[in-house]
Protein backbone atom coordinates (compact mmCIF):
# COMPACT_ATOMS: atom_id res chain seq x y z
CA UNK A 1 0.00 0.00 0.00
CA UNK A 2 1.16 3.53 -0.76
CA UNK A 3 -0.25 6.72 0.73
CA UNK A 4 1.99 9.57 -0.41
CA UNK A 5 1.04 13.08 -1.48
CA UNK A 6 3.09 15.92 -2.95
CA UNK A 7 1.47 19.34 -3.29
CA UNK A 8 2.72 22.77 -4.37
CA UNK A 9 0.45 25.72 -3.76
CA UNK A 10 -0.13 28.97 -1.90
CA UNK A 11 -1.34 29.45 1.67
CA UNK A 12 -4.85 30.91 1.86
CA UNK A 13 -4.18 32.69 5.18
CA UNK A 14 -1.40 33.25 7.71
CA UNK A 15 -0.50 30.03 9.56
CA UNK A 16 -1.49 30.11 13.22
CA UNK A 17 0.64 28.07 15.60
CA UNK A 18 -1.27 26.22 18.32
CA UNK A 19 -0.25 23.67 20.93
CA UNK A 20 -1.95 20.51 22.09
CA UNK A 21 -2.72 19.97 25.77
CA UNK A 22 0.65 18.19 25.98
CA UNK A 23 2.43 21.20 24.45
CA UNK A 24 3.07 19.74 20.97
CA UNK A 25 3.12 22.46 18.26
CA UNK A 26 0.51 22.07 15.48
CA UNK A 27 -0.60 24.25 12.58
CA UNK A 28 -3.55 23.71 10.26
CA UNK A 29 -3.24 25.39 6.87
CA UNK A 30 -5.22 25.42 3.64
CA UNK A 31 -3.18 25.13 0.45
CA UNK A 32 -4.64 26.51 -2.80
CA UNK A 33 -3.40 24.28 -5.64
CA UNK A 34 -4.09 25.35 -9.23
CA UNK A 35 -5.63 22.85 -11.61
CA UNK A 36 -3.91 22.04 -14.91
CA UNK A 37 -6.85 22.96 -17.13
CA UNK A 38 -9.25 25.82 -17.74
CA UNK A 39 -12.99 25.70 -17.21
CA UNK A 40 -15.60 26.60 -19.85
CA UNK A 41 -15.06 30.31 -19.06
CA UNK A 42 -11.30 30.07 -19.63
CA UNK A 43 -10.46 30.39 -15.94
CA UNK A 44 -7.98 28.23 -14.07
CA UNK A 45 -9.61 26.65 -11.04
CA UNK A 46 -8.00 25.63 -7.77
CA UNK A 47 -8.44 22.97 -5.14
CA UNK A 48 -8.23 23.98 -1.48
CA UNK A 49 -6.51 21.23 0.48
CA UNK A 50 -6.53 21.08 4.28
CA UNK A 51 -3.09 20.21 5.71
CA UNK A 52 -1.91 19.55 9.27
CA UNK A 53 1.69 20.27 10.25
CA UNK A 54 3.27 19.08 13.51
CA UNK A 55 6.26 19.92 15.71
CA UNK A 56 9.21 21.79 14.12
CA UNK A 57 7.51 21.83 10.72
CA UNK A 58 4.54 23.67 12.27
CA UNK A 59 6.78 26.11 14.15
CA UNK A 60 8.92 27.01 11.13
CA UNK A 61 5.98 27.36 8.77
CA UNK A 62 4.22 29.68 11.23
CA UNK A 63 7.41 31.69 11.66
CA UNK A 64 8.44 32.12 8.01
CA UNK A 65 5.25 31.90 5.89
CA UNK A 66 2.29 34.21 5.36
CA UNK A 67 -0.88 34.28 3.31
CA UNK A 68 0.10 33.76 -0.34
CA UNK A 69 3.43 32.05 0.43
CA UNK A 70 4.34 29.37 -2.12
CA UNK A 71 5.16 26.10 -0.36
CA UNK A 72 5.59 22.44 -1.20
CA UNK A 73 4.22 19.77 1.11
CA UNK A 74 4.88 16.04 1.12
CA UNK A 75 2.87 13.80 3.38
CA UNK A 76 -0.05 11.38 3.49
CA UNK A 77 -3.84 11.60 3.24
CA UNK A 78 -5.87 10.88 6.34
CA UNK A 79 -9.64 10.69 6.74
CA UNK A 80 -11.32 11.02 10.11
CA UNK A 81 -14.81 11.75 11.40
CA UNK A 82 -16.60 13.23 14.38
CA UNK A 83 -20.19 13.92 15.41
CA UNK A 84 -21.08 17.61 15.50
CA UNK A 85 -23.35 19.12 18.22
CA UNK A 86 -26.43 18.45 16.05
CA UNK A 87 -25.56 14.75 15.99
CA UNK A 88 -24.51 14.67 12.33
CA UNK A 89 -21.38 12.72 11.45
CA UNK A 90 -18.81 14.98 9.75
CA UNK A 91 -16.00 13.50 7.63
CA UNK A 92 -12.69 15.32 7.24
CA UNK A 93 -10.01 14.50 4.65
CA UNK A 94 -6.65 16.18 5.16
CA UNK A 95 -2.96 15.85 4.38
CA UNK A 96 -0.65 15.14 7.31
CA UNK A 97 2.62 16.79 6.32
CA UNK A 98 5.93 14.99 6.71
CA UNK A 99 7.94 17.89 5.30
CA UNK A 100 7.45 21.42 3.97
CA UNK A 101 9.62 23.38 1.54
CA UNK A 102 9.42 27.15 1.35
CA UNK A 103 9.50 28.02 -2.35
CA UNK A 104 9.21 31.83 -2.33
CA UNK A 105 12.40 33.74 -3.01
CA UNK A 106 13.01 36.10 -0.11
CA UNK A 107 16.59 36.80 -1.18
CA UNK A 108 18.51 35.61 -4.20
CA UNK A 109 20.69 33.27 -2.13
CA UNK A 110 17.73 31.81 -0.16
CA UNK A 111 15.84 30.02 -2.91
CA UNK A 112 14.90 26.93 -0.88
CA UNK A 113 14.58 26.70 2.87
CA UNK A 114 13.65 23.39 4.48
CA UNK A 115 11.11 23.59 7.27
CA UNK A 116 12.26 20.35 8.87
CA UNK A 117 11.34 16.71 8.57
CA UNK A 118 9.65 14.88 11.42
CA UNK A 119 10.69 11.31 12.05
Amino acid sequence: MINQVTLVGRLTKDPELKRTAEGTPVTNVTLAVNRHFRNQHGEIGADFVQCTLWKKTAENTSRYCRKGSLIGITGRIQTRHYDNPEGTRVYVTEVLADSVRFLDQKKQEETWIAAGREA
